[in-house]
């Protein structure tokens, strides 16, 4: 299952991880970011102990959606050690987002 990250634990789950990250920038009342919730889900659970997954809703959390330039949502970050290596606006097929997963494993 994805993780819930906040501003709070951003740094901590995102920048410090030692493994890649997926960070789906969301909100409850974007219907495409709905619409990606599901693979977002099924990528969490398929890569579960290679990749962390997470999700930030940008409603409640906006200092790093604000950081990263995240002006249009769903946009989904992949960061390794710390830095941003991909980077997707709007919902894009499932391939999409594991190849960049896949790149760095």
């Amino acid at each position: 299952m994805a993780l819930q990250i906040t501003d709070t634990s951003f740094e901590e789950v995102v920048l410090k991880s030692d493994k890649p990250v997926l960070v789906d920038f969301w909100a409850t009342w974007c219907g495409p970011c709905r619409m990606l919730g599901p693979v977002i889900e099924e990528i969490a659970t398929e890569y579960e102990g290679k990749v962390v997954v997470g999700k930030v809703d940008v409603d409640a959390n906006q200092e790093f959606a604000g950081k990263y330039g995240v002006r249009n949502i769903p946009t989904v970050l992949v960061f390794q050690n710390g830095e941003v290596v991909g980077r997707q606006v709007g919902v894009a097929p499932k391939k999409t987002y594991t190849d960049a997963l896949d790149q760095l494993l």
